[in-house]
């Protein structure tokens, strides 16, 4: 519970109750208490969130003034509207996002304390850590918080980003520097292990009359050289401990931190009052090895990490301006001033400037607010915004970033919602305390029998155990395992989607796009010929979509002479298109939302046409299933329920029957609302579902499912809606992949085991005197690394048992 203190009594001038200056003028009031700037009362929040409060009884107004602290700041330059314009990855009204790079980031309790940084403001919305990059994305209200008060917030709790305005390599510059730093501290540390031990040789091998006078000397020559191995070197660890402790939450480094602590003041103590020659060996050497072992993790996790963009998993496209004509291309060939197209519920791969008149661009894909903003020409687009409406033409301002719309996929704003916390997330707060709880008693046993190695046994004790090898194996394993499924075409959206694969019983198809071609099919216009005027105006709608059946109809279509641009357009998943071109009313779609009856012709899929008043004819697609899905179905029928969800009609009822099992469920004329509405009644039933589709109508079903695959070979329609990519051309394989992300379950089962038994093995020798803290300081880092190796090297064999290596 906070401790609040109640309001102090004043004269008529009040004082602020933080720092106790005058609240002269502006004077802020929360909380019934009084401040004289926004810092102050920034600070008291911050104090009174984490229940810190008791800081105030302790002193009256304790704390300094923050009034000038612009002046001050080292942040202050985040303050320039152009240098802050260069650092958003977007900038709205009441949102904008950042991501910072921080190296400081190396286990679960910063990952655990920065996703928490709502809890230490308000205004700030979410916040996502990408361990491996060693980055933190914020999502923050512009309106109560400044990027330079966020940096400041980060620095204030021991996570001070790294800044670097030039884009262009600048995450490897940062990663050299923090290598730079940390080999140094490894020399100065290495040249003072040496020197101590050559020091201490006359301790270790007795004295002879001539080195008994020196003893003393040389004592002190330890003292002196472990004063910057324990201040400089090790510096990193109490600056993490104190402030983690400030933050009221224990991490990791505290046990390193206290170890360190006590076997430095022990052995000052120990050479100060003559009592022996100390553990300056033991203490320098752990240090030693300690930055060796984080020098050699970072390593083996930058050689080993998954490279979590679009670059390694799926070539996202767009279509791009070139002698006046249109040519799909890789989002990662795009330049600054090239000129791309976007067609309707497209998303935008890099910054933009709009040239076309007017566009509405969705950006609930960054905001999680899903109503559309109006553009107009001119206008600054940003990244990640989904475009809906007529096709409508930008100028790219920067080059992309994959990255980034990697992190947009997996933003909250297309997640249900659900936070599954792990076990680790649950039981780190409270390793540290145990681990420190079993150090004491360890300690005071040793002490009443064998005081000599009271103080090793404790910092032994505090630096064996390791609760990181714990928390890297379920992003390790997942992490190999989506490597496995990218090599094979199946790209999911993030770690969260592999440990789903292990509660999977159902699997639910559509049909259109995903049992059968959208690319290898036969088109034909029934109904009299349309003229060259007509194919022209028919010809802008189906460009500007990009559901498989519009993209057929502009191939059969052809070029016209005559361009025209939508004045309306209205794209409805399941029904059609309405638009206006040339101030002629245009539908195009099914027989229902144009109007008309019609018939069903088996193995026939029709897109019926209406211009103005006048029913112009329908076109006729004839279906083709894909290659091998016919022995896809019957395998996955053996091990999961199956189904059938199409928006068309039941024309190829008889042909679906032929391959899946006699129970499937099979139901036609589907909207998205009402497949929706069947993955969830499936749920309801107890079911874990995987729905599989276009991407397009089937968003909402998609999302409702517990593991949603867009199923594509049009590298431009990317769904975030989805859990998962699939090509096409991969379908076939559908049964060993998700067979193959069951089983990766047993990897994290068994990495586990072998996590926890290094522990309860490492602390158990610790605490009966065998481990030295010189073997805990190289045992450490080296169960980490050994979890690593152990999941990548299982999820290689169950890959090859697979077939998918």
């Amino acid at each position: 519970m906070s401790i609040i203190r109640e309001p102090k009594s004043i004269d008529n001038t009040s004082k602020c109750y933080h720092c106790g200056d005058a609240c002269i003028s502006d004077k802020i009031v929360s909380d019934e208490k009084d401040f004289c700037c926004q810092g102050c009362k920034t600070v008291y929040e911050i104090l009174n969130e984490n229940e810190l409060c008791a800081y105030y009884d302790l002193e009256e107004s304790p704390g300094l003034t923050l009034k000038d602290a612009d002046e001050k700041s080292i942040y202050d330059f985040l303050d320039n509207q152009a240098i802050k314009s260069k650092m958003l990855d977007f900038s709205g009204d009441h949102h904008e996002k950042v991501t910072f790079s921080v190296p400081s980031i190396h286990c679960s309790s910063c990952i655990w304390l920065l996703e928490n940084l709502d809890r230490l403001n308000d205004a700030v919305i979410d916040s996502k850590v990408d361990f491996s990059h060693k980055t933190v994305t914020v999502h923050y209200n512009p309106e109560v918080l400044s990027l330079r008060t966020l940096a400041e917030i980060l620095d204030s709790i021991g996570y001070a980003p790294l800044i670097n305005l030039d884009d262009n390599g600048d995450k490897k510059r940062e990663e050299e520097t923090y290598d730079r730093q940390l080999i140094i501290k490894m020399g100065v540390a290495g040249f003072c292990f040496g020197n101590i031990m050559l020091l201490s040789f006359p301790d270790y091998l007795g004295l002879t009359g001539i080195e008994q006078t020196y003893q003393s000397f040389f004592r002190y020559l330890n003292v002196l050289l472990a004063l910057p191995v324990v201040f400089y070197a090790g510096a990193d660890y109490f600056v993490s401990a104190f402030k983690s402790i400030r933050q009221r939450y224990a991490n990791i480094d505290i046990p390193i931190a206290l170890g360190v602590s006590v076997l430095f003041l022990r052995s000052f103590y120990e050479v100060a009052w003559g009592i022996g020659p100390g553990y300056f060996d033991s203490l320098v050497g752990l240090i030693f090895y300690l930055l060796i072992g984080k020098w050699f993790q970072n390593k083996t996790y930058r050689s080993m990490s998954f490279d979590r963009d679009y670059k390694s998993y799926f070539p996202l496209a767009v279509l791009k301006s070139e002698a006046a004509d249109l040519v799909s291309t890789q989002v990662t060939e795009l330049k600054r001033g090239d000129e791309i197209a976007m067609r309707n519920g497209e998303i935008i791969p890099a910054d933009a400037i709009l040239i076309d008149n007017e566009a509405a661009i969705d950006y609930s894909f960054i905001t999680g607010e899903s109503e559309a903003v109006q553009q107009t020409k001119g206008d600054y687009l940003y990244a990640g915004g989904c475009h809906t409406g007529p096709m409508a033409r930008m100028i790219v301002q920067k080059e992309v970033s994959q990255s980034y719309l990697t992190r947009l996929w997996n933003d909250e704003a297309f997640n249900d919602g659900a936070e599954s916390r792990s076990i680790i997330d649950r039981i780190s707060k409270y390793f540290t305390l145990i681990i420190i709880g079993i150090a004491v008693l360890a300690g005071v046993y040793w002490q009443l029998t064998d005081p000599a190695n009271t103080w090793l046994v404790f910092t032994a004790v505090l630096i064996v155990a390791c609760p990181c090898a714990l928390a890297l194996v379920t992003p390790f394993t997942s992490g190999s395992v989506m490597r496995v499924l990218g090599r094979n075409r199946f790209y999911l959206k993030n770690a969260a989607v592999v440990e789903k694969f292990s509660s999977i019983d159902s699997v639910v198809f559509d049909k259109t796009g995903t049992i059968t071609h959208t690319t290898n099919k036969a088109v034909s216009f029934s109904g009299e010929a349309l003229t060259d005027q007509e194919k022209a105006l028919v010809l802008p709608i189906v460009t500007g979509s990009t559901h498989p059946l519009s993209r057929l109809i502009k191939n059969f279509l052809g070029e016209t002479r005559e361009k025209y641009q939508p004045e309306s357009y209205t794209e409805l998943p399941g029904k059609g298109i309405e638009a206006t071109v040339a101030g002629v009313r245009i539908l195009l779609g099914s027989s229902s939302f144009v109007g008309e009856n019609s018939s069903q012709v088996p193995g026939l899929t029709k897109v019926y046409l209406k211009i103005g008043e006048r029913l112009r004819g329908s076109f006729s697609i004839k279906s083709q299933y894909r290659p091998g899905i016919e022995t896809c179905i019957q395998e996955l029928g053996r091990e999961y329920g199956l189904a059938v969800l199409s928006g068309d009609n039941n024309n190829e009822a008889g042909a679906l029957k032929q391959f899946f099992p006699a129970d499937t469920s099979m139901k036609f004329n589907q909207s998205p609302e009402s497949k929706l509405q069947e993955v969830k009644g499936m749920q309801e039933q107890g079911h874990a579902v995987v729905m599989l589709g276009d991407g397009l109508n089937d968003a909402g079903a998609l999302k409702q499912s517990d593991i949603g695959i867009a199923v594509t070979e049009d590298i431009a329609a990317f769904s975030p809606a989805s859990d998962a990519i699939l090509e096409a051309s991969a379908l076939s394989k559908l049964n060993q992949l998700l067979s193959f992300g069951k089983s990766s379950r047993k990897v994290i089962w068994a990495s586990f085991v072998l996590s926890f038994l290094y522990n309860v093995v490492g602390i158990s020798l610790a605490v009966i005197g065998v481990f030295t803290p010189l073997i805990a300081a190289i045992l450490m880092p080296l169960s980490s690394i050994s979890v690593v190796f152990f999941t990548t090297f299982g999820v290689h064999l169950l890959a090859k048992k697979f077939k998918l290596s």
